[in-house]
């Protein structure tokens, strides 16, 4: 669960920074609330980064259509 929420604020993250590109603002979420620690900054972006391969290799396991085996 953790994972999910970790890739989801990373993912809205990217959204706020693309919409940010084009309405020339700061639209990074991340760097808003940690910037003046930018440890704390980086070590977000690792776990965030950590949880989306968690994610990629636990997929199979959680999808039910994913782990569904085809017979024939």
């Amino acid at each position: 669960m953790l994972a999910f929420v970790l890739a989801m604020i990373g993912a809205l993250n990217w959204g706020l920074i693309g919409l940010g590109s084009i309405a020339q603002f700061n639209g990074n979420l991340v760097n808003m609330i940690f910037g003046s620690l930018p440890i704390v900054e980086s070590l977000v972006y690792i776990l965030v980064g950590a949880s989306a391969v968690f994610l990629i290799v636990a997929h199979k396991r959680d999808c039910k259509v994913c782990a569904a085996t085809v017979q024939i």
